[in-house]
């Protein structure tokens, strides 16, 4: 079953990740104190699709196209699985033992990123 998710892509050091995936819709958000990123005056939201043969590819490849100098993730996830993506890590969370998101949250929040931000749901969709 192939994943989905969002990619922003304010978050992005290196585009060309946007070519290895599917782009289903955009949406741009202006940014607001919630998101804590002033240095911004939008999100570019991607929802995207990805392969479920490609799935841990495109989280490497993700998780080097994060742009270094600020702390951004991106998810994308199917019934079974969630990947979790930070600049140069990634989880695979299996979605049916919710205990393993609890190191991914840890993860996100050592870096700075607000803890509303990596609050992940384990619910089955």
């Amino acid at each position: 079953m192939d994943y989905k998710g969002i990619i922003i892509e304010e978050s992005l050091a290196d585009k060309d990740v946007l070519q290895k995936v599917k782009i289903l819709s955009t949406e741009v958000e202006p940014v607001t104190a919630k998101h804590q990123t002033p240095w911004l005056k939008q999100w570019t939201m991607h929802t995207v699709e990805i392969a479920e043969d490609r799935a841990d590819q495109i989280a490497a490849a993700l998780s080097q196209a994060l742009e270094p100098e600020h702390n951004w993730y991106a998810d994308f996830k199917n019934k079974d699985y969630h990947f979790i993506v930070y600049r140069g890590k990634y989880f695979k969370v299996d979605r049916h033992r919710p205990d393993l998101y609890q190191t991914a949250k840890e993860y996100g929040v050592s870096l700075g990123i607000p803890e509303y931000q990596v609050d992940f749901s384990p619910q089955i969709e």
